[in-house]
């Protein structure tokens, strides 16, 4: 299910050329975590497999691209190059970096294949909202919203086949923190993906419309990690999950709201605007806002490692970072609630976005992406979980990012505001905060 790999099988057997896939492995991306790489590595493993079957030989290459994948070609007499599309700046500079390696001769595509509607054919500007959004996507859903051609046992056999990867070794030589555990509840890799997607779909989805915003109830798609590291892809999951429209018509709008319209706003936003982690990629209205009330005096001030091991004064909030710590996720609503209180609690707008995306980027599994920081959600309500594809983002719940100014009061200005008792007439906080408690 991927349109990057499609189109270059799509090339290799009308040129009657062999197929070869790379994936570049850097030794540190960003705060990731050995939670992240383990994750992506043990899904890589199971692509690995499924392309020896299809005869398409998988080359693990170590390093950066730019440094790695132009020898490659070259060694290998490669006739052209596809890569996928993502719009953080990292990823857009490794892109940058091999195109301007790569021998003359050597055409390079690229396919986005993890939006639906292709983040450049959604819109050619930064969308303000998603309500300037929805009409432009839904437009060209009909186009791109179709089912997946089939990837064939490649017929071209290559004259040299793949190194065998030692997959262990290659885990081992990861220059990344270790302390940041892996999680028992999410197994990587496509197939695990596959039947959390069916699970949602057979036990969850008939309450999605209706408790997704309350964390205590298994309302929540829980896609969002094998959403990230692309082992299962979003085209895939609204195709089944529309299948069960008739019987669940409320769940599944809200749900092609989410995983398509706010997700691919978040991307929108990401790809049109260089600023998409810092203040200053916030709306004028938002900016002035949050610069008048930077010196209000704070109610609390926490450090970054007191907020790191959830010991503020407020247990919803504790538990939700712990529920992060532990597990690499949290429920969308409690992302909103816990990005807010970060702005509340530190010195200026500028720390609490720092401390907030490090957090995030840091023990959530599908940290690092468009949707952690920008996010949208839907009628001040989660328009995800955490784990459904599009949570709370840092920007949106810190400097209003696709959202409007509000009643003015101190510290957050026009910002939205959240407080304890307004999650306590939303659902039952201590059952929550019993779950996450500290383990003493």
């Amino acid at each position: 299910d991927n349109w990057a790999f499609l189109y270059a099988q799509r090339l290799a057997l009308k040129q009657e050329l062999p197929l070869h896939v790379c994936f570049c492995l850097v030794p540190k991306f960003l705060d990731a975590t050995i939670r992240h790489y383990g994750f992506m590595l043990r899904g890589l493993q199971e692509v690995a497999e499924e392309c020896a079957e299809l005869n398409i030989p998988f080359h693990l290459l170590l390093g950066y691209a730019k440094d790695v994948l132009p020898a490659f070609v070259v060694e290998h007499g490669v006739g052209g190059l596809v890569t996928d599309f993502c719009p953080l700046r990292l990823p857009r500079q490794w892109v940058e970096d091999v195109r301007e390696r790569l021998p003359e001769d050597v055409p390079f595509a690229q396919v986005d294949a993890h939006n639906i509607v292709p983040c450049w054919v959604a819109s050619p500007k930064q969308e303000y909202s998603a309500r300037t959004i929805r009409g432009k996507i839904h437009a060209q859903l009909p186009e791109f919203l179709t089912e997946f051609p089939p990837v064939i046992r490649h017929p071209y056999p290559p004259s040299c086949p793949a190194e065998p990867i030692a997959w262990e070794a290659c885990y081992s030589s990861l220059q990344v923190d270790r302390t940041v555990k892996e999680v028992e509840w999410a197994t990587p890799g496509t197939a695990a993906g596959l039947a959390v997607l069916q699970s949602f779909i057979t036990e969850r989805l008939k309450s999605f419309g209706s408790h997704r915003n309350d964390p205590n109830k298994a309302a929540l798609s829980n896609l969002s990690p094998w959403f990230h590291f692309g082992q299962v892809s979003t085209q895939r999951a609204i195709l089944e999950v529309q299948k069960h429209r008739g019987k669940y018509k409320e769940s599944v709008d809200t749900f092609v709201e989410e995983a398509v319209v706010r997700r691919e706003l978040a991307e929108n936003f990401c790809y049109y605007n260089e600023n998409y982690d810092s203040v200053q990629g916030a709306y004028d209205w938002a900016q002035t806002t949050l610069k008048l009330h930077a010196k209000d005096k704070r109610p609390f001030l926490y450090k970054l490692q007191e907020l790191e091991q959830g010991t503020t004064h407020d247990p919803l909030w504790n538990a939700a970072q712990l529920q992060m710590v532990q597990e690499g996720k949290m429920h969308g609503f409690l992302r909103m609630y816990w990005a807010k209180k970060i702005l509340e609690w530190t010195r200026s707008p500028e720390e609490a976005l720092r401390f907030a995306i490090y957090l995030n980027d840091r023990y959530e599994l599908d940290g690092r992406d468009p949707n952690g920081y920008v996010g949208k959600l839907q009628d001040g309500g989660t328009g995800a979980d955490a784990l459904s594809p599009c949570p709370a983002g840092c920007l949106w719940s810190i400097c209003g990012i696709h959202d409007q100014g509000w009643a003015e009061r101190a510290i957050f200005g026009k910002i939205r505001y959240m407080n304890y008792a307004g999650c306590k007439r939303k659902f039952d906080v201590g059952q929550f905060e019993r779950r996450y408690a500290p383990r003493m």
